[in-house]
């Protein structure tokens, strides 16, 4: 990952939230991400609350719109939970490819305890 990263531009096209939708209902889009070592994901947005579910190790970097940038660790098996944000690009600094699933939840409080 290079450190003359392109600041945001508001003008800019955002991407997907993954690779592909490998499941999808009323309550639930599940989707795939695979990033190969020095990779970039696409600026994007989340406006559903999700899960992060990592299939491998991760060694990413954030990187926000609003100039911010947050390490992230991540380990196969950890269930992560991200509310909706601004837009944002993922680098994988790691030496090898990051997998993982990422589950957004279309209807807040639909479980009843």
């Amino acid at each position: 990952m290079a450190d003359d990263v392109q600041p945001f531009d508001p003008a800019t096209a955002l991407g997907p939230i993954g690779d592909e939708i490998v499941f999808e209902n009323e309550y639930v889009r599940v989707w795939g991400l695979a990033l190969d070592p020095g990779g970039r994901q696409p600026w994007h947005k989340h406006d559903l609350p999700y899960l992060v579910i990592p299939l491998t190790d991760g060694d990413n970097e954030m990187h926000f719109a609003d100039g911010r940038r947050r390490p992230t660790k991540e380990t196969p098996g950890q269930a992560l939970w991200r509310e909706p944000g601004i837009p944002h690009e993922l680098f994988n600094r790691s030496g090898w490819r990051y997998r993982n699933v990422l589950v957004e939840l279309k209807i807040a409080g639909f479980a009843k305890a």
